[in-house]
């Protein structure tokens, strides 16, 4: 009954959707719960993923006033992705390409956004203007092209969260954008970032016909890059994604595996690129969006690789089955964070950030980032990454003595699991949700929900123990503390959304709860 009243405060969930591979053959059907569940398409199997869940709950009052690329993203682009309540099929074509809508849009009034890079360093020479990048590969090409995918999304608060499904070649995009200072950065990435992720992963064929290598500076890697895909270098690069995701057993390449990631860094830089100077160019009208911006996390599943990018706080945690039973002899889960969190409590961050600034003898003032920002690595909020964003803003708002911009980097951490038999399923959330839970505490939470309810939704499951938990500790009631306005309430919780992916290796019994309609 609690979590009812839950459902029914000021304070309903904003986001809950939920996927299953593989389902009814056709048409979309009741669950015994009443939920209406979008069915997987009937295809060969060769997901690695069996089904998933997303919700949300804002804590946050804000405004979606994003009026960035001349009001394009917030009036048509978010509106035609964002599905909160429920996965829904979109036939891939070139109409669904989101950067063909902002063409016109970045080549007029926006026309010099990817030619003025945020610094020298930030982007490789190549991917400076968009005008080059227009010789690659048609943006409607590749993976996407003659398929249908499934898309699901939406705002709670300053997050936003997106996932985006294709059965037919294994391939599940999930991303949480937690946004702070307002949610236009958060909406400029839900409504860019995905497009660019497969824009870059097309340019690969057209890199290697022309040798194209590099050496990222503060790369993961190490050493060069090629864009080769050995033995199958003259496919192109969507026939090798649908090539790898067909033979999930086959072992992938690890300079394609290199290359997934790279695309994903690359479509990051591009994306903070065009925000910050979107941000110059609107800045005497709003200056405030110099403060604006958000962590951002990407989890791309495909076949058996689970990639991550993640800037901030965020966190992907896998649970996979231990070598050790417990004292019963049940296999017993253990977490095992795929992500690195960037904030000042972290050492390695820390050290890195005064090392980066030995002239400067207060890079972090009373546990932030220059008195102002507890992360270390952010998309957008310019004010500490150039003077003259910084210059923007007024009286004590302006951070004084920024003497070595930029403070926060962009620099991502990138990451490749390869999923075995052991692996059972993977918590994707904002950094909301580990205020009040450490990872075993979720892993264990959601693992015995599961067991107990093969049908039901382990995202929501995890968000009403986040609200019971949240009241416990400020001394209210479920109820007293779902009634405290969004805005007052951010004094208790953060935003926090949540994705759980089940894995295919251990697939649940049955349908898995989607879309419920919390609105009033």
């Amino acid at each position: 009954m609690q979590q009812q009243r839950m459902m029914n405060s000021e304070g309903e969930l904003k986001v809950s959707f939920g996927y299953q591979c593989n389902g009814h053959r056709d048409g979309s059907c009741e669950s015994p719960d009443g939920y209406n569940i979008v069915p997987g398409i009937k295809i060969q199997k060769t997901s690695s993923f069996s089904c998933l869940s997303g919700a949300a709950l804002s804590a946050n009052a804000t405004l979606a006033n994003t009026n960035i690329c001349n009001g394009l993203i917030g009036a048509e682009i978010l509106p035609s992705l964002d599905s909160p309540n429920s996965f829904r099929r979109v036939p891939s074509s070139p109409t669904l390409s989101r950067l063909d809508m902002l063409s016109s849009s970045l080549q007029s009034s926006l026309s010099n956004l990817s030619c003025s890079p945020s610094s020298p360093s930030d982007l490789p020479e190549y991917d400076t203007c968009v005008s080059k990048l227009m010789i690659a590969p048609c943006r409607s090409e590749g993976i996407l092209n003659g398929m249908e995918v499934q898309v699901a999304g939406g705002a709670a608060g300053e997050d936003r969260v997106q996932a985006v499904c294709s059965e037919e070649h294994g391939l599940l995009f999930c991303a949480i954008y937690d946004g702070f200072n307002g949610r236009d950065a958060a909406d400029f990435l839900a409504g860019t970032l995905y497009e660019s992720v497969m824009f870059y992963s097309n340019l690969f064929e057209w890199e290697s016909k022309i040798d194209a290598t590099r050496a990222p500076d503060d790369s993961d890697f190490g050493g060069h890059l090629q864009y080769i895909f050995e033995d199958e270098r003259k496919d192109s690069a969507a026939n090798n994604f649908a090539k790898a995701s067909l033979h999930p057993e086959r072992e992938i390449s690890s300079s394609f595996q290199h290359a997934v990631l790279d695309s994903l860094q690359r479509a990051l830089n591009q994306a903070e690129n065009d925000f910050l100077h979107m941000v110059e160019q609107e800045m005497e009208d709003r200056p405030d969006l110099v403060s604006v911006g958000s962590c951002v996390l990407l989890v791309l599943l495909h076949g058996n690789n689970l990639y991550t990018l993640n800037l901030g706080d965020s966190r992907a945690v896998l649970a996979t089955y231990d070598e050790v039973n417990d004292l019963s002899g049940h296999k017993r889960l253990k977490a095992i964070q795929l992500t690195e969190s960037h904030t000042v409590e972290n050492e390695d961050e820390k050290t890195r950030l005064l090392s980066e600034h030995p002239d400067d003898p207060m890079p972090i003032v009373a546990g932030k980032v220059k008195g102002k920002l507890k992360v270390t690595r952010a998309f957008g909020v310019g004010y500490l990454k150039k003077k003259n964003l910084n210059d923007a803003l007024m009286g004590i708002l302006r951070v004084r003595n920024l003497i070595s911009p930029p403070y926060v980097s962009t620099q991502p951490s990138l990451n490749v699991h390869r999923i075995t038999k052991s692996d059972h399923f993977v918590i994707v959330a904002s950094d909301g949700l580990f205020d009040f839970f450490t990872n075993e505490e979720t892993v264990d939470l959601v693992g015995c929900y599961i067991v107990s309810n093969p049908s039901g939704d382990p995202a929501k499951f995890l968000l009403e123990h986040l609200v019971e938990r949240a009241a416990e500790c400020a001394g209210f009631s479920l109820e007293e503390l779902m009634n405290v306005p969004a805005g007052r309430r951010r004094k208790y919780h953060d935003d926090v959304t949540v994705i759980v992916i089940i894995l295919g290796t251990n697939k649940r019994a049955s349908k898995a709860s989607t879309c419920v309609n919390f609105q009033n």
